[in-house]
């Protein structure tokens, strides 16, 4: 023989066995730091690009209140009305005084849809700052500030109310980032083991690894949406109210959930049994479903019958499809005896996955969306597009994986083999894109609110010294409008008047008096058909003729919203 050695084929055999038990055993350390600088960048892009949304991104919308912003009125009011789009509830209520003192009111109950809030005795005159923080439906906190002055405005213009800062936002987004990776890497990695394979070393790690990751975001989270709610900074983290302030919204339930399937599948990554584990893994996939569609723009959109369910069908198909890649990509890596059936097992169920996400998808974004225009007009509709783009990406490298490299890997070709993993990896990256572009939703309201907000009306009580009246603008924004008219007596008595004329005018605008006579359409009320060009405040007077010899002349301001 010549002086070359001769291997042994056994220690060859075992060598290779432990190159790939190394290698396995690294993948995860080395995924959980590309998912942490992935985070990490993400983060920094997204503070820019949340910080530069507008303070008035909201999610429910003030659309009147009384006094109406930049109003002077002649003494103080008793008491504050905020009206908005949809129900709401407080947070925090603040009155800043002219002279920059600040008063916290209370006491503030909903009355015919409107937020009535007492106003406190002794106000002086000047600008005051009428600051109010709610949380709308959806459990996304709102905020913004109402301009009034007394008798005359201040010389030193309004005080200032302070705005929430850029690391408030960025807290939020990463914190519900974390819950994402958690569901989607946790519990929808653990969902793999129950219908393509029993989970390696590896994978196991990262799954496990991904759950302890979304537990700790849990508390994190809860903390993060008391701060933006109540406009605190982040030194305000250990106060009492933050957290309850988090918890009390919407989105604590959905914290609840995640919380709870973080638990679940932790529970069934310890349990030996097939059946139990299978059960356990059942009821964490449920805590998703339940989780994402407790709170947020799509579950709280109407028809709720619809939307919810497709809430939770999405967030489950997502969970299995994105869940499923980490645990399939290791196992090719590895190349062990059960990574073609692995394959062929994800090859099988998948379509049926993507339909689901495909169609639940679908009816969300055309219910939140609701026109095509809204998609580059408003930023959700960007953030849609950024999404849908980086969808185009995935669903690229997913059908290439299908129709390219699937057949040749399962065929045994070793370099079809490498580029389905690497695909797969890329498949991954692409994923956390998109949880993390899915995360900026939390900073702007879909086109579907703002369409429910403009189309609120304005609306004006006044009365002159015999008669009453309710005067609604409909919608409340500039361009053709619906003015209705409800009128009594000042003693609350009816009134049946011969004729009524609405006189609307905007002397700031240059625009002289409109004249419009009232109609009435049978329903106790008096309505007129008329266009208002511009926004800004609108001075009405109401005649109303009670018979031949009596005409009141009721006067008041309305505000137009752009």
């Amino acid at each position: 023989m010549s002086g070359a050695t001769r291997l042994d084929p056994r220690r060859a055999r075992s060598s290779d066995t432990w190159k790939a038990r190394t290698m396995t055993r690294t993948i995860p350390s080395a995924g959980l730091r590309a998912l942490a600088i992935l985070a990490i960048v993400l983060a920094v892009v997204s503070t820019g690009v949340v910080g530069t949304a507008s303070r008035a991104s909201a999610h429910a919308a003030l659309v009147a209140s009384q006094p109406s912003d930049g109003a002077v009125l002649a003494m103080a009011p008793a008491r504050f009305d905020l009206r908005f789009s949809e129900a709401v509830s407080p947070l925090t209520l603040r009155l800043v005084a002219p002279d920059g003192t600040v008063t916290v009111l209370g006491g503030a109950e909903l009355r015919d849809g409107a937020l009535a809030i007492p106003a406190p005795a002794g106000l002086t005159d000047g600008t005051h700052v009428l600051s109010w923080r709610v949380v709308s439906k959806d459990g996304h906190p709102v905020g913004g500030s109402v301009v009034f002055s007394i008798g005359a405005a201040s010389t030193g213009g309004a005080p200032v109310v302070a705005e929430v800062d850029r690391p408030i936002r960025a807290f939020v987004w990463t914190t519900k980032l974390m819950l994402y990776l958690g569901l989607v890497f946790g519990v929808g990695g653990l969902a793999s083991d129950a219908c393509i394979r029993r989970l390696g070393g590896g994978a196991r790690n990262i799954v496990r690894s991904a759950l302890l990751l979304g537990l700790a975001a849990a508390p994190l989270a809860i903390g993060a949406q008391g701060l933006d709610a109540l406009g605190a900074s982040l030194g305000a983290l250990g106060q009492p109210a933050v957290w309850q302030a988090g918890a009390s919204t919407s989105f604590g339930r959905t914290v609840a959930f995640s919380a709870t399937a973080f638990l679940l599948a932790l529970l069934a990554l310890a349990l030996r049994r097939q059946a139990a584990r299978r059960a356990v893994t059942a009821l964490a996939l449920l805590a998703i479903g339940w989780a994402l569609a407790a709170s947020g723009h799509a579950g709280s959109a109407s028809p709720q019958w619809l939307t919810r369910p497709a809430v939770f069908v999405h967030a489950l198909a997502v969970a299995a499809w994105i869940g499923a890649l980490v645990p399939l990509c290791l196992a090719l890596r590895g190349n062990g005896p059960s990574a073609s059936a692995s394959l062929r097992r994800f090859s099988s169920l998948i379509p049926w996955v993507v339909a689901a996400l495909f169609a639940s998808g679908l009816i969300l974004a055309i219910i939140q969306i609701g026109t095509p225009a809204a998609l580059w007009e408003t930023a959700y509709g960007r953030v849609l597009l950024v999404k849908l783009a980086l969808l185009g990406v995935l669903f690229a490298l997913a059908g290439a994986n299908r129709w390219r490299w699937t057949g040749p890997t399962l065929q045994g070709e070793a370099i079809a083999r490498r580029r389905l993993v690497r695909s797969l990896a890329a498949e991954i990256v692409v994923a956390v894109l998109v949880l993390g572009t899915v995360a900026l939703w939390r900073f702007t309201p879909p086109p579907r609110a703002i369409v429910i907000a403009a189309a609120q009306p304005a609306s004006v009580h006044a009365m002159s010294a015999r008669v009453m009246a309710d005067l609604t603008v409909t919608p409340g924004h500039t361009g053709p409008v619906v003015a209705n008219v409800s009128l009594m007596t000042i003693d609350y008595g009816p009134v049946d008047p011969r004729q009524v004329t609405f006189v609307f005018s905007n002397p700031l605008a240059g625009i002289e008096p409109i004249r419009r006579a009232a109609e009435k359409p049978g329903d106790g009320t008096w309505q007129a058909d008329l266009s208002l060009p511009v926004p800004g405040r609108w001075a009405v007077r109401i005649d109303v003729l009670v018979d031949d010899f009596v005409l009141e002349r009721i006067e008041g301001e309305i505000d137009l919203r752009p």
